[in-house]
C-alpha cells in the first residue's frame, strides 16, 4: 500500500487540471522541498512538466517518482506517458504494463497501455487493452479518444470518427476530441469542414494553438503531388523514349499524356487549397524555419514542374519532361527536410533524436575502446 497523497498535491492537482502549470509546478515543488522522495507529489511534478512540454525533465522526475513508490502505479503511468512521447514505444509498453499489474481496476491504466502498444504499431494488442479500459469505464472520453486514436493509427478512419464523435457526445467542448475529427476529416479531404473545425479549436484555446495541422491543406497538396509528379514525368519520358527508338507517333501520344496529367494535378491541388481558403497560407508563415522553408521551395518547384509538363502539350521540346522528372528527387529531399523540421519543432522528437545521438556517440566510444583493447592485447 502507498501513502495518500498529501495536501499539496490536490492543491497543484487542481492547478494543473485548470492550466496554470507554473502554478502548479512551484507548489509540488514546494511540497517536495518538506518531503523530497514524496512519489505523488513526484509524479504530478512530472505530469505538469509534460504538459508544459519539458519532456527530458518530465522523464526524470518520473523516474524519481517510479524509484520512490515502486508500488506506486500513477508513477508508472506517468513513466510511460513520457516515454510514448520520446518515441520509445517498447518501454512505455513495460511502464504501462506494470501500472495495470499494480492497479488493475484503473481504467487509465489500460487506456495508456493501449496507445502505447498503437506506437509500437501493435494494433489489436492496443484495442484488445482499450476494450477491457472501456469494460471499467464505458463512459470515459479518454477510453473514447483512446479508442479513435488507435483506429486511426490503424488506418481505419470510420471507426476513429464514429469513437471520437461518441466522445463529443459525453463532453462537447473536449478540445483534442474536436481536432481529432477535424483531422479526420481532412484526410477525406471534407477541407471546409476541416479548416472550420480546426479554425474553432485554436480560438477556444489559443495559447496552444496547432498551426502545423492548420498547414495540412498545403502540406497535403505537396504530398500528393510529389507521387503524381514523379509516376507522371516517368511515364511521358518512357513514352519519349518509344517514340526516338521504335514508334514515332507515341510522341504525339506523350504529349496528349503529358496534357491530361498536368491538369489532373492542377484540378487536385485546387480542389484542396481553394476550400481552405486563406488560413493555411497564413498559417504557413508561422510554421518553424526549417519547415516553412521547406514547404516554400516545394510549392515552388511542384508548380514549375506541372507547369513545365504542361508546356510539353505545346512544344514538344524533350528536354522539358525531363527536367520535371529531374526536379522530384529534389521534392523528396525537401519532404525529408520538412520532417526533420516538424520534429525539431517537437519537443518529444528533438528529445528522442538527441537521446538517439547520445546513444550513438556512447556506442562510437565503446567500440573506439574496445577496439584499443583488443588492438593492445594482441601477441607481439
Amino acid at each position: 500500500m502507498t501513502a495518500a497523497p498529501p495536501g499539496a498535491y490536490w492543491r497543484a492537482q487542481r492547478l494543473a487540471e485548470v492550466g496554470h502549470y507554473e502554478e502548479a509546478e512551484r507548489i509540488a515543488r514546494e511540497g517536495l522541498a518538506d518531503s523530497p522522495y514524496d512519489g505523488w507529489l513526484l509524479t504530478l511534478l512530472a505530469s505538469v512538466l509534460r504538459l508544459r512540454r519539458d519532456y527530458a525533465a518530465a522523464l526524470r522526475g518520473a523516474d524519481a517518482a517510479v524509484a520512490a513508490a515502486p508500488h506506486l502505479a500513477d508513477a508508472h503511468l506517468e513513466r510511460a506517458e513520457n516515454l510514448i512521447v520520446l518515441v520509445r514505444s517498447r518501454d512505455a509498453i513495460e511502464a504501462a504494463s506494470e501500472a495495470v499489474r499494480l492497479d488493475p481496476q484503473v481504467a487509465s491504466g489500460h487506456f495508456v497501455l493501449a496507445r502505447a502498444l498503437a506506437a509500437a504499431r501493435e494494433f489489436d494488442r492496443a484495442r484488445a487493452a482499450a476494450a477491457h479500459g472501456r469494460t471499467l469505464a464505458p463512459r470515459s472520453v479518454e477510453g473514447l479518444l483512446t479508442v479513435a486514436d488507435v483506429e486511426r493509427d490503424a488506418g481505419h478512419r470510420e471507426p476513429a470518427l464514429l469513437a471520437a464523435r461518441a466522445a463529443l457526445a459525453i463532453d462537447p467542448d473536449n478540445a483534442y476530441g474536436r481536432w481529432l475529427i477535424a483531422m479526420l476529416d481532412a484526410e477525406k479531404l471534407r477541407v471546409r469542414r476541416s479548416m472550420r473545425a480546426l479554425r474553432e479549436v485554436a480560438r477556444d484555446n489559443p495559447a496552444r494553438a496547432d498551426v502545423v495541422s492548420m498547414t495540412w491543406p498545403i502540406r497535403g497538396v505537396l504530398s500528393g503531388l510529389r507521387r503524381g509528379l514523379a509516376a507522371s514525368a516517368a511515364l511521358v519520358c518512357v513514352l519519349l523514349l518509344v517514340a526516338l527508338w521504335w514508334w514515332s507517333p507515341a510522341l504525339l501520344f506523350a504529349r496528349i499524356v503529358s496534357a491530361v496529367l498536368a491538369a489532373v494535378m492542377a484540378g487536385f491541388a485546387a480542389r484542396v487549397l481553394l476550400p481552405a481558403g486563406r488560413l493555411p497560407w497564413r498559417c504557413l508563415g508561422l510554421l518553424p524555419p526549417l519547415m516553412r522553408r521547406a514547404d516554400v521551395a516545394g510549392l515552388a518547384l511542384t508548380a514549375l514542374a506541372v507547369t513545365l509538363l504542361a508546356l510539353f502539350a505545346a512544344v514538344p521540346w524533350w528536354p522539358l519532361p525531363l527536367v520535371a522528372l529531374l526536379l522530384t528527387p529534389v521534392l523528396w529531399a525537401l519532404s525529408l527536410t520538412e520532417l526533420l523540421g516538424a520534429g525539431l519543432d517537437d519537443p518529444g522528437s528533438r528529445q528522442a533524436l538527441s537521446d538517439w545521438v547520445d546513444e550513438l556517440r556512447e556506442w562510437w566510444r565503446t567500440t573506439k575502446k574496445d577496439l584499443r583493447e583488443a588492438w593492445d592485447d594482441k601477441p607481439k
